[in-house]
């Protein structure tokens, strides 16, 4: 590991100014992400900034009705949070399916939204990676793509984004608030991850020494009524082959409202705008969630080795829509 320096920040205009404008500084939270990157060399920063004291830690409802998230809660306290739990039932599952309880202790919110993809090829330092190393090349789009991205990605990089939670956030239209050098600033979820194009190294939109604050829920009545499904190729802790967050509300056998997102399957959580189009007034049974399924994946560009991808997530979508429409009737 790159010898570095370390400095305590003990509030948030500080720590912003404390990063300055050296590129090589980052943010440490829990490090569950960051520690690993930095002893495979994937990550070399010149100088930490401790943020774990920072007062950030708190989960708070707001006026009208949403949740607050401090960006240092860590995902043991997000899923054990009993608001957390009733209005959002699938962010709590999605946090506890993201990893062992060990983990969920040390990580933290923000740190979760930024960690980085779990390609191979890009946590391998003798490997090309145009997301590690720009223009070197993708060698995912020829080798071991088995779990890449079938939405959304490019020839420059078909790796998926590993969070679960920020699947869940995505399609409760999350805001992630941040303190930046000209001052505060905040992004919706969907606008926060950049589009891979040809760029795949540039991630978010986040100004360049922005510290994430943290992120706010607003009222969806419809989240209530939500369930968050991850598969994987083992049933220990494992990163998702497959995910999905829907929430449904259902009155009188009609879909009256719905919110998805899909996971592992992009490079960013894929908020699943064309089914719940075709979701939205139409009758809660299995022809529609199927429709609804094949309209979002009608998109899907899946490589030699990833096409069960899209097989598994209309199986994913018809099957929990199903199980929330029972869940609804009684």
């Amino acid at each position: 590991m790159r010898e570095f320096g370390y400095q305590r920040a003990s509030d948030v205009a500080g720590a912003v100014a404390l990063f300055g404008a050296d590129p090589d500084t980052r943010f440490l939270g829990g490090g569950t992400n960051l520690v690993d990157l930095m002893k495979t060399g994937v990550e070399r920063p010149n100088r930490l900034i401790d943020i774990r004291e920072l007062p950030l830690d708190e989960i708070e409802s707001t006026p009208d009705g949403g949740l607050r998230i401090g960006a240092t809660v860590t995902n043991g306290d997000l899923a054990a949070h009993p608001e957390v739990r009733r209005r959002y039932p699938a962010l709590a599952q999605a946090v506890l399916a993201g990893a062992s309880g060990q983990l969920r202790n040390m990580a933290t919110v923000g740190g979760n939204l930024l960690q980085r993809t779990r390609c191979g090829y890009f946590t391998d330092i003798t490997a090309p990676c145009n997301k590690r190393v720009p223009g070197s090349g993708c060698p995912a789009l020829e080798g071991d793509h088995h779990n890449h991205a079938i939405l959304g990605a490019s020839d420059h990089c078909v790796a998926v984004h590993p969070s679960d939670m920020a699947v869940a956030l995505t399609a409760f239209d999350a805001v992630v608030h941040y303190e930046a050098p000209d001052g505060p600033g905040e992004l919706p979820l969907d606008e926060f991850y950049l589009p891979v194009g040809d760029t795949p190294h540039l991630e978010t939109a986040l100004p360049v020494g922005a510290l994430i604050t943290g992120v706010t829920l607003p009222p969806v009545p419809v989240a209530a009524r939500s369930r968050y499904r991850k598969v994987r190729e083992r049933a220990s802790y494992a990163f998702a082959i497959g995910s999905l967050a829907a929430a449904l509300d259902v009155r009188d056998g009609v879909v009256r409202d719905a919110r998805l997102a899909l996971g592992a399957v992009a490079s960013r959580p894929w908020r699943a705008l064309a089914a719940e189009r075709v979701l939205i007034g139409a009758p809660a049974d299995a022809t529609t969630f199927a429709a609804a399924a094949d309209a979002e994946l009608a998109a899907a560009r899946p490589l030699p080795h990833n096409g069960y991808k899209v097989a598994l997530m209309r199986n994913l979508v018809v099957a929990e829509l199903t199980r929330l429409t029972e869940e609804s009737a009684r």
